[in-house]
Order: structure tokens, then C-alpha cells, then sequence
């Protein structure tokens, strides 16, 4: 690591939180919601060494897409000035990226014996339906039928062992 981030980082140390949180605006672009010192420490060290030493890696990146992919993501609005009813609204999306390789061709029924009761999944192109309804993650349909959280794949026997033929 480069000496000038390095005594950037250590800097860091000696400042207050409120000092803290300027750096933290000052290196993010916004405002943080935490007063935790240790947090906004950690969190502005690793900015300045993503910012010096160029971040993630494509493969890297690429990778986080993948897992991203198969969750549904909370992107909350800016808060903003003036008391606007804006701040409490949130939108939800999902970041593109390649199909799973595990996952059959749109159109699949995928079924599972579960407690005595059988149930079924049928595989749409923008993610699953399940009783009429869609979800974009076989996890979150796992977590309905059996009221804990269980990975998806699993659960419908997905699993890249059992697909080869």
C-alpha cells in the first residue's frame, strides 16, 4: 500500500466523529447514518485504499453480480431537505446478469415433497411463480413453505451434483 494512504489511514485515527463523519462524506458523496466510530472508520480505510489501489476486480465484480442476482435489492431514496415524503419511499430491483446454470429451461415445473404435502414451482423467465404469485428467488419460496430460511436450490434439489446426467 502506498505510504501517503497509508498515513491518510492512520490520520484517521485521531479524529473525532464528527470529524469522522465529514471525511466520510467527503470520500462516499453522502451523509452516513452511523455515529458508530469504529464503523465509519473501517468503512472510509477501505474506501481510500479502493480508491489507491483501483477496487474489485472484474472477475470479482462479475461474481458479486451472480450472487446479487438472486435476491431482490432494497435501494432506499436520498433523504431529503425540506421534510419531503421521498425519504420513506424505497424501490426494489434486481441486478442483471447471466441465468444460473442449475436453474431448468422457463416453463419447468419444479416440485418438492415437503411435511406430507407436495409442492409446486413452475419456472417463468423473470424468476419463479408459486400459488400465482411471482418471486424472484427459489430461497424466498423455500422461507414460505417452510417458515425458515433455507437456501433455494437446495431445497428443490438443484444442486450441481444432481443436474449432471
Amino acid at each position: 500500500m502506498k505510504a501517503a494512504v497509508l498515513k491518510e489511514i492512520e490520520g484517521l485515527r485521531r479524529l473525532t466523529v464528527g470529524g469522522l463523519r465529514e471525511k466520510y462524506r467527503e470520500v462516499f458523496g453522502e451523509e452516513s447514518r452511523s455515529n458508530h466510530r469504529e464503523f465509519l472508520f473501517r468503512r472510509i480505510a477501505w474506501r481510500l485504499q479502493a480508491i489507491a489501489e483501483g477496487g474489485l476486480s472484474d472477475r470479482a465484480r462479475h461474481r458479486a453480480l451472480e450472487i446479487a442476482n438472486d435476491a431482490d435489492l432494497r435501494i432506499r431514496a436520498p433523504k431529503t431537505l425540506g421534510g419531503s415524503n421521498a425519504a420513506n419511499q424505497s424501490a426494489v430491483g434486481t441486478v442483471g446478469g447471466a441465468r444460473d446454470k442449475r436453474l431448468p429451461q422457463a416453463g419447468s415445473l419444479l416440485t418438492r415433497d415437503f411435511k406430507g404435502e407436495t409442492y409446486v414451482v413452475k419456472v417463468v423467465a423473470e424468476g419463479f411463480e408459486y400459488e400465482g404469485r411471482g418471486y424472484r428467488s427459489l430461497s424466498a419460496i423455500a422461507r414460505k413453505i417452510t417458515g425458515t430460511h433455507w437456501n433455494g436450490f437446495l431445497f428443490f434439489g438443484l444442486t450441481q451434483e444432481e443436474r449432471v446426467a
